[in-house]
């Protein structure tokens, strides 16, 4: 071969590695860009519901039937917002980034996973809980990273999917300050399954999240440190009790929340679809009704409630649990953005404090943990991501086992009520309704 015609097929060969090797690095830059902006939403996203909390208990300490006519008048401030102005920003967002992950119409995908939709679920989000509502921000969060990368997926269309799964993963880690739980999300709950081309991506987009919410609000945990321990004997029974209540408790919720996302039958789904905002502020009402027959403790995200119970500060009154899942399901059906973690944690605190008098050889704190691991399980059918999120947010590896044990008791007594996972058949109902014939949600690998 001529001296002239090598030269030009190196030249050649180094210019296409030079092209590919920018493809990758833009890639990577994307995420972490991406990532950071992540981080950013999620630290404010916290800020905005705790000052609405805050704002809420100052409206409501003149008297406590205030919340009658507050609160269903924000949920149905909230809900006209959510179906006219900001669509697609209801409930947890969670289901919509499933969707969006799984449908091939771009313009679907984006009304979705849109900026203006994220920009719409903070405020949103915040007038609910401004005015009481059971919900949490770490679901929202979710669906707001997945419309920041989205937004800066648009230079690299073929990656899209990959990007919304990164964005909604890094939107949990930053939100609890638990990375290993937001990987396991996006692969468990989010993903379904497990790409090997994407997982890098995805631990940079977390970790660049990660580290912009550590730079703001410092390194914390998000329930505080505990050091409570299960010694393998007797009181190993308390996990089969409460992982099957947590589990059965659970999937009625994600039942009855499936339920109204697909309609309820007869006259009465009829009446709820022609008056949409009406039933928001009846089950505004109702979360008003839970809230003074608590003495106003099942408001908000119930992080404050649920932290005191784990740590022993404040005793569970026995009918905190019942009356935070209700106030919880009437907040997730009204068709408010509002997300489901906080909340159904606090829940699972309630039940495990609850049975403190049944099992009192066992510390209130292993009673907790089991019951807010299993309660969630329940819900999500989620079973990995359970378990590791309560386990980063405490620090406490000594329950690492009898977490595990409470989560699989629990994904198994959920399944006996509700077959499909929560999100996944919310999923479906969105493509539904958006595609003639829509793509059937991925359940597995």
């Amino acid at each position: 071969m001529p001296p002239r015609s090598r030269y030009r097929r190196s030249i050649t060969r180094l210019r296409t590695a030079s092209l590919d090797a920018y493809g990758i690095w833009r890639g990577r830059l994307l995420f972490l860009v991406g990532g950071v902006c992540v981080g950013l939403a999620a630290v404010l996203m916290a800020r905005c519901a705790d000052a609405a909390q805050a704002a809420f208990k100052l409206a409501i300490a003149p008297s406590p039937l205030i919340a009658l006519g507050l609160t269903p008048t924000g949920f149905a401030l909230a809900a006209l917002l959510a179906r006219t102005v900001f669509p697609n920003s209801q409930g947890s967002g969670i289901p919509q980034v499933i969707a969006a992950r799984q449908t091939r119409d771009p313009r679907l995908r984006q009304s979705l996973v849109s900026l203006r939709v994220g920009i719409g679920k903070i405020a949103v989000m915040s007038l609910g809980l401004l005015c009481g509502a059971s919900a949490g921000r770490e679901g929202p969060t979710v669906q707001v990273g997945a419309a920041i990368m989205a937004a800066v997926g648009r230079l690299t269309p073929e990656r899209l999917p990959g990007l919304i799964l990164a964005g909604g993963a890094a939107g949990v880690a930053a939100a609890f300050n638990t990375p290993l739980a937001g990987i396991v999300f996006g692969i468990e709950e989010l993903g379904r399954a497990y790409d090997t081309r994407t997982s890098g991506l995805i631990v940079a987009g977390i970790v660049a999240a990660g580290l912009t919410s550590l730079w703001l609000v410092g390194n914390y945990t998000y329930f505080g440190t505990t050091q409570a321990v299960l010694p393998l004997g007797e009181s190993w029974g308390v996990v089969l009790v409460l992982g099957i209540a947590g589990g059965l408790a659970g999937g009625l919720f994600s039942r009855v929340v499936i339920l109204f996302g697909r309609g309820l039958p007869g006259r009465a789904g009829r009446i709820v679809a022609r008056a949409p905002i009406r039933f928001a502020a009846l089950c505004g009402l109702g979360v008003a009704l839970c809230g003074l027959a608590s003495g106003g403790t099942v408001y908000g995200t119930g992080y404050e409630e649920a932290r005191a119970i784990l740590h022993g500060d404040a005793p569970a009154a026995l009918d905190y649990a019942p009356l935070k899942f209700l106030a919880t399901i009437l907040s997730a059906i009204s068709g408010i953005p509002g997300g489901l973690f906080a909340p159904s944690l606090a829940v699972g605190a309630g039940l495990g404090g609850a049975v403190q008098g049944v099992f009192s050889g066992v510390p209130v704190g292993a009673l907790v943990l089991i019951g807010m691991v299993a309660y969630l399980t329940g819900v999500l059918q989620a079973p990995i991501t359970s378990f590791v999120i309560v386990t980063e947010m405490t620090q406490d590896h000594a329950m690492m086992i009898p977490l595990m044990v409470a989560a699989l008791v629990s994904d198994a007594a959920s399944k006996l009520v509700c077959r499909g996972g929560l999100y996944h058949s919310l999923a479906e109902i969105v493509l539904a309704r958006a595609d003639p014939v829509p793509e059937p949600v991925r359940r597995g690998p």
